[in-house]
């Protein structure tokens, strides 16, 4: 796409300060970018290069008020290395069938979406969502989206996926499975079926939004080795952190 021919600029807005839903006495605070019209794909794409991740019709990424605890993270696709920790992942799930689907909702769905909120997540607000917001998460504002289905050998979906494709990369939207199917670790299954895909398709990236070293719900995202994370400098190699521990992803 020629300079001439590239679509108007997203416009940009905040929201108001909040709690934030991650670590105690901190106030979150985002910016967004509108990612309505024609060009709404080619904006997405140039925005996860810069740390946004997108949300219904938006993409976001923090800018609270004395705070840089949320560092956006990728995977280097052709760096990584399928180790023996992740290869056991793989065979523990080697009976289930894996493939993209649209980016549409159904009650199945939604069925594994709900028991995994009240299994994982009971106390956050997630937990409260119904079979419409949920179908406005996978639908509402949906950018060459896909869903990720995992079902074992009689057909029962166990996980799901979904995800953002762009040219160069992939983007783990949300992922949920099914809560009593702990020893699968189905969570890190998704990405590594992710990293699969992305690498058969010669993508260079996939982006796993937002790592939290102090929130235990986000720090797992640092085991998946070598990781690149955005700083003040560009996105750059995350080596001086220690991984978290693997249980329960």
């Amino acid at each position: 796409m020629s300079f001439a021919q590239q679509p108007p600029a997203p416009r940009f807005f905040y929201s108001a300060p909040a709690p934030c839903p991650y670590l105690d006495d901190r106030t979150e605070r985002r910016i967004f970018a509108d990612l309505s019209g024609p060009g709404a794909a080619f904006s997405y794409e140039i925005l996860s290069e810069a740390g946004f991740r997108r949300s219904l019709g938006f993409a976001y990424r923090p800018a609270c008020p004395g705070c840089n605890a949320c560092v956006p993270v990728r995977i280097p696709v052709a760096e990584f290395a399928f180790g023996r920790a992740w290869r056991r992942v793989v065979a523990r799930n080697a009976d289930l069938s894996i493939s993209w689907a649209p980016a549409r909702a159904t009650s199945e769905q939604y069925e594994l979406f709900h028991r995994y909120q009240r299994g994982r997540h009971g106390d956050g607000d997630m937990a409260r969502m119904d079979a419409s917001d949920y179908r406005s998460m996978v639908e509402v504002g949906s950018v060459d989206s896909a869903i990720a289905e995992f079902r074992d050998a009689s057909g029962t979906l166990v996980a799901a996926c979904l995800a953002d494709r762009m040219p160069r990369g992939v983007s783990a939207v949300y992922t949920f499975f099914d809560p009593d199917a702990e020893a699968r670790s189905l969570g890190t299954r998704a990405v590594l079926w992710l990293v699969e895909q992305a690498a058969a398709e010669a993508m260079d990236h996939v982006y796993l939004g937002f790592w939290i070293q102090e929130s235990r719900k986000m720090a797992y995202k640092s085991r998946f080795r070598p990781l690149e994370a955005l700083t003040p400098s560009g996105w750059t190699r995350l080596e001086e952190v220690e991984p978290a521990p693997a249980d329960r992803a």
